[in-house]
């Protein structure tokens, strides 16, 4: 992690890729081991409803997680905290793949998605420290490019381990990409906060400047988007193996080029909100995305409410999941651009919410079982309205400043 401001491209893409991987943890925690979630209800004896428990475990996790370490990067720099939630992350993994109950699982998940945290937050932290403002916004759209690659390749993959091995080897997996991880930061990466740039008063300050921000109105309501955004993708990512593989009879591998697919919207709508934020700035593009979202999930209700075919139900999901890559890229950048206080607890605060938004929304799609997509549907809506709505009241602050 140089000090340089990485203004050339390739120097610009090389940290790209490095916080690219470490971003990757939340989609590879979550996104990895989809298609084993039937087989894993049935070995270890769980409901559809349980199984989506232990992402919202591993969610949970992934937020407490955030809340913490974001504050103590501020304070102790970003590299050591990094380090330890790795060797974590590899030890919680390889545990993963010994669980022989949902109990079990429920718990390690938790404990893995604590881990998996480090790279979540301190890879936003690090994007702080480097950029401000569009240019910002234009690092975290090429961000989410290399990061977009998990929820691509993640269930790709997920799905030929299992067509060799069972489902543990997921999780070992998981733990070889922390091992990978853990040597790239240790041996190639530099420290981007200085000791005269962080948070004086130790961790206690970092977590007093962390709750100022709920006095930010305008930081909150950029927030909320976020939060809201992640509950109708979570509530996408819990409920799609069951709706596509169960109702619509997709195979596993099926299945997973279809949720790869997704990702792959969300990367070019990225790269597509980068290049228009130049020219009209994160506002107007963040407007158009908030729109859009609401439109596509209101597609996939009446998909749903009306039975239509698989066809209509994916093209729907794709536009709904895609919009993720206009959204989250615009809010964040505004939002760290109304604080004044430390990056890392504010994109510790962006995050956990994200996350606990996420692990609420996972169960509730759930609760209608496996044999429909309406639960997804309402979820899907009714995240898609929070959105808008929270959107103008930021959009009202912005105003009553001006």
């Amino acid at each position: 992690m140089s000090d340089s401001p990485f203004k050339s491209g390739g120097a610009r893409l090389f940290m790209a890729a490095i916080l690219g991987f470490l971003a990757a943890m939340g989609p590879l925690c979550t996104d990895l081991y989809l298609p084993a979630l039937p087989v894993m209800a049935e070995e270890l004896r769980g409901s559809a409803s349980q199984m989506q428990l232990s992402i919202t475990a591993c969610l949970l996790g992934l937020s407490l997680g955030q809340i913490v370490l974001g504050p103590l990067s501020d304070a102790r720099g970003r590299k050591l905290p990094l380090l330890a939630s790795l060797a974590l992350f590899i030890v919680t993994s390889f545990l993963c793949s010994r669980a022989t109950g949902v109990g079990e699982l429920m718990v390690l998940r938790f404990l893995q998605g604590l881990a998996g945290s480090g790279g979540v937050v301190l890879s936003r932290a690090v994007a702080c420290d480097l950029f401000k403002g569009t240019e910002l916004t234009k690092f975290f759209s090429l961000l989410m490019l290399i990061n977009g690659v998990a929820p691509i390749f993640g269930p790709v993959i997920g799905g030929q381990i299992l067509s060799f091995f069972d489902w543990p080897a997921v999780f070992l997996f998981l733990a070889l990409c922390g091992v990978a991880q853990f040597s790239l930061v240790f041996f190639g990466c530099r420290e981007t906060l200085p000791a005269e740039k962080r948070v004086q008063g130790g961790m206690g300050a970092s977590i007093r400047s962390m709750f100022r921000l709920f006095g930010n109105s305008t930081f909150l309501a950029y927030m909320l988007i976020q939060g809201f955004v992640m509950a109708g993708f979570f509530g996408y990512i819990s409920a799609s193996p069951f709706v596509l593989q169960n109702l619509y009879g997709l195979s596993a591998q099926q299945y997973a080029v279809c949720f790869g697919f997704n990702g792959f919207g969300i990367m070019v709508f990225a790269q597509i909100t980068g290049r228009l934020c130049s020219a009209y700035g994160d506002r107007s593009v963040l407007r158009a995305g908030v729109l859009l979202s609401l439109a596509s999930s209101l597609a996939v209700a009446v998909v749903s409410f009306l039975h239509l075919p698989a066809a209509f139900m994916i093209a729907s999901l794709f536009l709904f999941v895609s919009c993720i890559g206009i959204t989250t890229t615009t809010s964040f950048s505004l939002a760290i651009a109304s604080q004044t206080g430390g990056a890392g607890s504010a994109s510790g605060l962006l995050g956990v919410t994200s996350f606990v938004f996420g692990a609420v929304s996972s169960p509730l799609v759930g609760l209608g079982g496996s044999s429909s997509a309406v639960p997804m549907a309402v979820v899907a809506v009714a995240s898609a309205l929070c959105v808008l709505f929270f959107f103008r009241m930021a959009e009202r602050g912005k105003r009553r400043l001006d």
